[in-house]
């Protein structure tokens, strides 16, 4: 599938293009969205009748080191498919961005603010880990901002 979608965005027509720059804690990403309509590329597979849209990311970051003033430059590039057909460059960056800010939300909280990977409990973490997410989502649905200063506060208080 990957190869697939390497030819499709080399060779198939572009159907729509974004561009983002996000400047913020001594870096900058600039984000090159590229919609590709899979068309035939899919003909006789599987996959045929369940994937009708490539969409490349392309991210440039340059980070600033505080040490030297020089800046580093990384580059990535990532593929996406989907079964919906006919949205435009925008709306695909911020459905992937969203799911980024999912990922900020509730997982990075669970692992610096609730120390979830000390976590001693082998038999079904999982568990732990939805009570973890319920309480974070009680705390953020009363206004809480900042969630580690709500833990030890409420620590305090007990």
């Amino acid at each position: 599938m990957f190869e697939t979608a390497c030819a499709v965005a080399a060779n198939g027509a572009l159907s729509d293009t974004a561009f983002s720059r996000g400047k913020g804690r001594s870096r900058q990403e600039d984000r090159t969205v590229e919609v590709f309509p899979v068309g035939d590329a899919l003909a006789g597979t599987e996959w045929q009748p369940f994937i009708k849209t490539i969409i490349r990311v392309t991210r440039r970051t340059l980070l600033h080191s505080a040490a030297t003033g020089l800046w580093d430059q990384r580059g990535e590039v990532a593929f996406y498919v989907s079964s919906a057909a006919g949205f435009p460059a925008t709306a695909w960056a911020a459905a992937i961005r969203g799911h980024w800010g999912i990922e900020n939300r509730n997982h990075y909280v669970r692992d610096v603010s609730c120390d979830e990977d000390k976590s001693r409990i082998r038999d079904n973490p999982g568990i732990m880990a939805r009570a973890r997410s319920f309480a974070l989502n009680i705390m953020r649905k009363n206004g809480i901002a900042n969630v580690a200063q709500a833990l030890w506060s409420g620590a305090l208080s007990l």
